[in-house]
């Protein structure tokens, strides 16, 4: 199998400064509705920004957003690219508009996205071996976004230990740790650590890094895109980082942002002060 190109010389800033596009994205698609899934963009905002900054190869790799209410960074990653317009972002979230608020079949910007919570690894896996069989294997990789969330799904194990199993070695995890979902923290609700121990038990190359952090994120994905096996970083991220206006008790999953609020967020980011 020929390994894909991987850029390893792409400006750390760049990561960055493309981090806080997408923080900034999504404070104004979800400050016209006063709340929403603010906390997700947040949170994966440097892994979103490592993986499209010398990774991920547009129009050739795929993309599988697992999480549905995580397609908020996905629609900011697309406008940054140019494949929607300010208009459609203006949109975000409305009765009957095109980018729903949590991802559907008929969402842009990704390959797939799921309903049901932990469905995008299976997907993904699909979409590996579907490669192999047509001869096609190594000529493109399928990224997953996921969240700690979600390992509290069966599924996620089930996919994760057929991927492990057959070597799919063209399937790379993002996991997004934030310790957050919709009952409080992931780590009062279920005990999911250790997380890089269990992945490896399953065949997979794991390992841990502060997400945002971009030069640590760039290097454990470039570690997990040459492993000869299917690769999962595991980054540990907040829902508020990034934001200095938001208030310490501010609740990650689905942030409240009153008008007086989201001026104080688009003007911190507009000004590149976060």
């Amino acid at each position: 199998m020929t390994a894909l190109d991987v850029s390893t010389d792409v400006p750390q800033d760049a990561a960055v400064a493309l981090a806080r596009r997408i923080r900034l994205r999504a404070v104004q698609m979800v400050s016209p509705h006063g709340f929403g899934y603010l906390g997700q963009a947040l949170s994966c905002a440097e892994q979103m920004a490592v993986l499209h900054t010398g990774c991920f190869q547009r129009g050739v790799d795929r993309f599988v957003c697992s999480p549905g209410h995580y397609i908020i960074a996905a629609y900011a990653i697309a406008r940054e690219a140019g494949e929607l317009t300010d208009e459609q972002l203006a949109d975000y979230g409305r009765n009957g508009a095109e980018l729903e608020a949590i991802g559907t079949e008929t969402s842009p910007g990704v390959d797939l996205t799921c309903g049901s919570l932990a469905q995008g690894l299976s997907g993904a896996a699909g979409f590996a071996l579907a490669d192999r069989l047509r001869g096609q294997e190594g000529s493109r990789r399928t990224f997953v976004l996921s969240s700690d969330g979600e390992v509290q799904e069966g599924q996620t194990w089930e996919a994760a230990l057929f991927a492990g199993h057959h070597r799919l070695r063209d399937v790379v995890v993002l996991l997004d740790a934030n310790d957050s979902q919709v009952d409080g923290p992931v780590s009062s609700i279920t005990t999911i650590d250790p997380l890089v121990d269990k992945w490896a038990s399953f065949g997979w190359y794991a390992e841990e890094v502060d997400g945002h952090d971009t030069a640590a994120v760039r290097a454990a994905l470039g570690r997990a895109i040459d492993a000869d096996r299917p690769g999962v970083v595991v980054a540990r991220t907040s829902t508020v980082h990034g934001l200095n206006s938001l208030p310490a008790d501010a609740d990650g999953h689905f942030i409240k942002l009153p008008a007086d609020l989201a001026a104080r967020a688009l003007e911190e980011l507009e000004n590149g002060d976060a």
